[in-house]
């Protein structure tokens, strides 16, 4: 059950490549009429008043960051289970990333431990609130923290895309939201991509500067910027992707209800939990299961493919332990050891879906 070959007209349909092919006719490959478009759709989609395309996720979380000013002794508040590049511009930045644990139902920022770790931070700057999986953490409780304490809000939105908890859309409730348009993303761009949102128009502006080499409009550098700008090409496959999101979020709900409905049976295994007055886009629909290995090992033998996404918390990684020393974090580290990743993605077949519920089954029986 190989889910890159059973949708890869989601990657590549004609109309992509129409769209593709008449950039390549155009012979303008950067800085052109298709990001423009782009940029000015998704704003509109998310409900943004600026959108900015940059070169994939990981440059949106390190823009955001440097527009917002932080650097060198600053602290940055970040969930423990999360992709590594949620963590690393931060560093990279010569701030200080401080790693919260994470709540044990939605696996999202424990607002409780923020406070924690506020209370004991002495350059307190940043949250950065991870939607993992495609489900929104907490915005409302985050935001009023932010608010109290004066921190800038930039929240990690690249597994979430069209996301909403509480009538807020993902990557709108901060200060700035993130995107990554990576080929395994909900909607991708043909290769790698990222976007910015805000409604600040200093912010966007300066984003923007950052991501040609800290170039203003008039051609002078008053930043010190690098290349980070969307290609022409990523943003045409963007425009056309963006076209299908709802859909295609949709369609991963009511896969991921399916899982549910059948998994709830089996005592043994967690099931997400799905918030109420949240629409989730499960990027993943990932269980808790004892004998994570051995339960991984059973479905591959029946051709079912699983994943696990992470296995190491961040900040037990080796090269953010030499950045914030030991650190122990009991929730997000037990959750490691136990979550599996069940194939998900919008065309899949109930058939496939009730094939891996049968399997899970059968392991436990």
């Amino acid at each position: 059950m190989n889910s890159r070959t059973e949708f890869t007209d989601i990657y590549a349909d004609d109309e992509m490549i129409e769209r593709v092919t008449e950039v390549m006719q155009s012979g303008r490959f950067v800085k052109g009429r298709e990001c423009v478009q782009f940029e000015n759709e998704f704003a509109s989609a998310v409900g943004a008043n600026h959108a900015i395309g940059v070169s994939n996720g990981t440059a949106a979380l390190l823009l955001a960051l440097q527009a917002h000013g932080v650097g060198p002794g600053d602290e940055v508040f970040i969930p423990a289970h999360t992709f590594f590049a949620t963590a690393s511009p931060v560093a990279h930045l010569g701030a200080q990333p401080v790693f919260v644990d994470i709540d044990p139902e939605t696996y999202t920022i424990d607002v409780d431990d923020v406070e924690s770790k506020i209370a004991e931070s002495t350059t307190p700057t940043a949250i950065m609130p991870v939607h993992i999986y495609g489900q929104m953490a907490d915005m409302r409780a985050i935001t009023k923290i932010a608010t109290d304490h004066d921190l800038v809000v930039i929240e990690d939105a690249c597994q979430a895309h069209m996301a909403t908890r509480e009538g807020q859309t993902a990557g709108t409730a901060g200060d700035v939201g993130c995107f990554s348009f990576y080929p395994s993303k909900n909607m991708t761009v043909g290769g790698d991509g990222g976007m910015i949102v805000t409604d600040d128009a200093h912010i966007a502006d300066h984003i923007r500067a950052l991501r040609n080499h800290g170039r203003g409009e008039d051609g002078i550098h008053r930043h010190l910027g690098l290349n980070h700008r969307l290609d022409e090409t990523n943003a045409a496959v963007g425009r056309v992707q963006l076209e299908h999101i709802e859909r295609w979020s949709i369609q991963r709900n009511d896969a991921a209800q399916r899982y549910t409905d059948q998994l709830t049976e089996i005592p043994e295994v967690t099931v997400p939990t799905e918030v109420s007055d949240a629409f989730h886009v499960y990027h993943l629909y990932v269980i808790q299961a004892p004998d994570r290995d051995d339960l991984r090992a059973h479905l591959d033998a029946r051709g079912i493919d699983t994943g696990i996404h992470y296995a190491t918390p961040a900040h037990a990684h080796p090269a953010m332990q030499a950045v914030v020393g030991e650190v122990h974090l009991p929730v997000a580290e037990a959750l490691c050891d136990r979550i599996v990743s069940l194939p998900m993605h919008p065309r899949i077949e109930p058939d496939a879906i009730d094939r891996v519920c049968s399997g899970i089954a059968a392991y436990y029986t």
